[in-house]
């Protein structure tokens, strides 16, 4: 492992310590504090969001030299939140070696994220006909396999279980991020509209990994929370009381966890290629949840990134900036 220093034992440390205090009294607590002193001492964290890329050749081609432009400017993670090949490619194992070799030989730590492109999609014929658990599984024994993040640098990765290894969270600063399983489309429910028996075994899973994790900020005295998930799961319907059944579960209890949350909650997500900073989510009488903030990533045919910045000095505690690629020259 290259490049850690003080800064990244503190991140690795704190995310293991969130939840199992007896590891911290084997390893020492004098150097667990000793880190997590040298984090708090900083004011800014910063990190970037991606997502549905690469599309097509020209893409693929430009993605390292956008995650080199992502370690210029000294993030501490990037985040792919799904789709990382057309829906219309195959689903092959060439295909995912290839992912798997571009998001592990970036500079900074690499968190990726399912989408539906490259699991539940997979049954397509021009994808070629693939089962999609068998798909999940292979993306499971290629890029969840440790309890760690890709990248050549690493941070350590909380999973939830051996069964579900692409939910896991990570502590940085005040903030504690969490990536969930939710592909776009329909959650994986099945053509004739009704829940899948994947998705009855999937989403209790999730649904008890996001109350932990409000949980367990809340119990930390956390300022932020970072929700990381593929699909647009509809806020808008779901404000007006008509939300697609397969994100409904899901949405119901994401607002009732944000308004419980003194902190600020942020969820970050793609599917529907619009980059977007909003405030989509609304209690149930239709006041907008000031604590909630929703990012959505650039999408092909625009290929981009969202640059996020922690500043525990600022009132909303986060910012955020967009970046279209190439960068256009003046």
């Amino acid at each position: 492992m290259t490049g850690y220093g003080p800064r990244q034992a503190a991140i690795n440390s704190r995310a293991v310590c969130t939840v199992n205090w007896k590891f911290c009294l084997k390893i020492g607590l004098t150097a667990v504090v000793a880190s997590w002193l040298t984090l708090a001492s900083a004011e800014t964290w910063r990190f970037a969001l991606i997502g549905d890329v690469p599309y097509s050749d020209h893409e693929r081609a430009e993605l390292p030299a956008m995650l080199d432009a992502i370690a210029d400017r000294h993030a501490e993670f990037v985040a792919h939140i799904g789709d990382f090949k057309h829906g219309k490619d195959r689903c092959d194992d060439a295909l995912f070696e290839d992912r798997r070799q571009l998001f592990d030989a970036s500079r900074v730590p690499f968190i990726f994220v399912p989408g539906d492109n490259e699991w539940t999609d997979c049954s397509r014929k021009s994808n070629g006909a693939y089962d999609p658990l068998e798909r999940l599984g292979k993306l499971r024994s290629l890029f969840w396999n440790k309890n760690q993040s890709l990248g050549r640098k690493k941070i350590a990765l909380l999973r939830q279980s051996e069964k579900s290894p692409e939910h896991a969270r990570f502590r940085v600063g005040p903030v504690l991020f969490v990536s969930l399983n939710i592909p776009g489309g329909n959650n994986n429910w099945t053509k004739t509209g009704g829940p899948s028996q994947e998705y009855l075994a999937r989403n209790p899973l999730v649904l008890q990994w996001l109350k932990e994790s409000f949980t367990i900020a809340r119990h930390d005295g956390l300022a932020g929370i970072v929700i990381l998930f593929q699909a647009n799961p509809g806020f808008t319907n779901f404000a007006l009381g008509m939300p697609q059944p397969s994100y409904r579960e899901f949405l119901d209890t994401l607002r009732e966890e944000t308004i419980r949350f003194s902190g600020q909650v942020v969820a970050v997500h793609g599917d529907s290629h619009i980059s977007r900073i909003d405030k989509p989510l609304h209690d149930q009488r239709g006041n907008q949840i000031a604590n909630f903030t929703r990012i959505e990533t650039f999408g092909y045919p625009v290929m981009g990134w969202t640059y996020g910045l922690i500043d525990t000095e600022s009132a909303t505690l986060f910012r955020f900036e967009t970046h279209p690629w190439p960068i256009r020259q003046p």
